[in-house]
């Protein structure tokens, strides 16, 4: 460790104190009788215990979603001026305290400081994006009415009412409160289920967005098992933000149709990378190891599959090998080591699982492929593995780790049909000199986003642009106007004037019909719609 704020006991930073953390807690909706078994995570960097959160129960659920119904109901006549001014507070706010959520986030995930850091500013250039443009995307919209010039219509966007954020572990303040802002600037209230490994990043954000100016009740923190209170999330909410795996995903969706309500939800990835003929080796090669092992592997967008023509195959690999060896995996709270921890036992489990998997069937590693205890527990090298094959649970499984497979695709191959294999389609990257070509072939693939000359963040950082997936990974958009349209629902407001619609009391309906019918005709002749 590096920093003068870890105490010589662990990783726990010295400023999070148990009354700094009393202070953060007393933002979890705790309002009923029953007292669940509270909350202990433990931190990756060395197994010790973070600190102990207190757990909610259904009821605890049902009254957040209660007092946050309640709360919305002002909310939403406030003007979208005195929302902005709540939104760039926060987004200052976080500017300056980020020291304090860059400890937490390393703290509570093991990531690398620098990874760290980016979640900070994604979450601020969101907050920034939709405070100055939530009014535009929302702005009501004049349409033509059935009969021009004597109907006015006029399509106006209404908030949902209570939005369910349920977010995961592994990017704790960036998908933990990036969606919260588009939802409360389109007039909604929050429920936030907090991950359990994450909690504390989390409630420090709420604190934080307190301070800017949001009243208590309107973005309300649920934490406990998923199973349960995430459970109960969807059961009381009136629209379902989900990110997670597909597999939850797809129960998350089936109870929130029972109750028709929507979803939005961002699932899992074995996201595909094309290196070309005529790409550029050495950026490429960066770029991938960028793609593969930010983060750790630990996020949804990550590059896992990279097919690379034959006729450069080698030396890509051999480049690709030279960076990933140089990448620095360390502990510490400063912006020294590259590459962070895993997350959890279970993570490093599942890592080495795959690897030692797709080894005895025959793979190939490359670099990397083994644990790094003298680092930290959770620690796991960069891995890139060769000759992986079909019945490799490598080969399609999503691994959420710091391993990539390295496939060679012949001069009359069609590499668009090997990045379209699976069920999964979230992210997919193209590296080509050639950017014609490049944008041809995107069209074809199958996913969500496509980066040309780069590995996920050109398309996950444009945050005017739609993310999110196809097939398995998931439905909606987070980011852009839709990101923050699917909070509301589309209400058309239509005023009739002067005549009916419809035969008058002194006409018969027959001559209504003929007259209608005449009409009709003389507008397809003009062109009218």
């Amino acid at each position: 460790m590096t920093r003068e704020q870890l105490t010589a006991a662990g990783s726990r930073p010295a400023w999070v104190t148990d009354e700094v953390v009393a202070r953060w807690c007393r933002w979890v909706a705790r309002h009923g009788a029953a007292e669940p078994e509270p909350v202990t995570a433990f931190a990756p960097f060395d197994l010790s215990p973070t600190a102990t959160v207190p757990a909610c129960a259904p009821e605890d659920v049902a009254s957040a979603v209660a007092g946050a119904r309640e709360a919305q109901r002002a909310w939403a006549t406030t003007s979208a001026a005195h929302r902005r001014e709540i939104a760039l507070a926060f987004h200052d706010l976080l500017l300056r305290r980020q020291e304090q959520v860059l400890d937490l986030i390393q703290w509570e995930t093991g990531k690398a400081r620098y990874h760290a850091w980016q979640e900070v500013a994604q979450v601020a250039a969101i907050a920034r994006h939709y405070a100055r443009r939530a009014r535009h995307y929302l702005a009501p919209r004049r349409v033509r009415g059935m009969v021009p010039g004597l109907t006015k219509v006029r399509e106006v966007r209404v908030p949902k009412g209570v939005v369910g954020v349920i977010s995961p572990w592994n990017y704790p303040l960036y998908l933990g409160v990036g969606d919260v802002l588009p939802a409360l600037l389109a007039g909604n209230a929050v429920v936030s289920k907090a991950d359990s490994q994450t909690a504390l990043t989390l409630l420090w954000a709420r604190d934080l967005m307190a301070e800017a100016g949001l009243p208590d009740d309107l973005w309300r923190v649920v934490t406990g098992s998923g199973s349960v209170v995430g459970t109960a999330v969807v059961d009381a909410v009136d629209f379902v933000c989900f990110t997670g795996s597909t597999a939850t995903g797809r129960t998350v969706a089936e109870r929130a149709a029972r109750r028709l309500v929507g979803a939005s939800l961002e699932l899992g990835g074995k996201n595909p990378l094309i290196v070309r003929e005529d790409a550029d080796v050495t950026a490429a090669a960066a770029g991938t190891a960028v793609a593969a092992f930010a983060n750790t592997g630990q996020m949804c967008v990550h590059v896992e599959r990279v097919y690379v023509h034959e006729r450069v195959h080698d030396a890509f690999r051999d480049e690709l090998v030279r960076v990933t060896r140089a990448l620095r995996l360390g502990r510490t709270y400063d912006y020294s080591s590259d590459i962070g921890s895993l997350v959890s036992p279970a993570q490093l489990a599942a890592v080495e699982a795959h690897v030692d998997d797709a080894v005895g069937k025959g793979a190939r590693v490359v670099v990397g492929g083994r644990a790094r205890p003298d680092v930290g527990p959770l620690f796991y090298e960069p891995t890139i593995l060769e000759g992986v094959t079909p019945d490799m649970a490598v080969f399609a499984e999503e691994t959420f780790g710091p391993v990539i497979s390295l496939y060679p695709y012949a001069a009359d191959g069609d590499p668009v049909a090997l990045a379209n294999l699976g069920t999964y389609g979230l992210s997919a990257s193209i590296w080509s000199r050639d950017s014609r070509e490049a944008h041809r072939l995107a069209g074809r693939i199958r996913s969500g986003s496509v980066n040309i000359n780069d590995g996920a963040a050109a398309a996950a950082g444009s945050v005017e642009a739609g993310m999110g997936g196809m097939g398995d990974s998931g439905l909606g958009r987070r980011h852009g106007a839709e990101g923050i349209r699917k909070y509301t629902d589309s209400q058309t407001i239509a005023a009739q004037r002067l005549l009916p619609l419809g035969p008058s009391p002194k006409s018969s309906a027959g001559g209504f019909v003929r007259r209608t019918n005449q009409q009709l005709a003389l507008l397809r002749r003009l062109g009218v719609r």
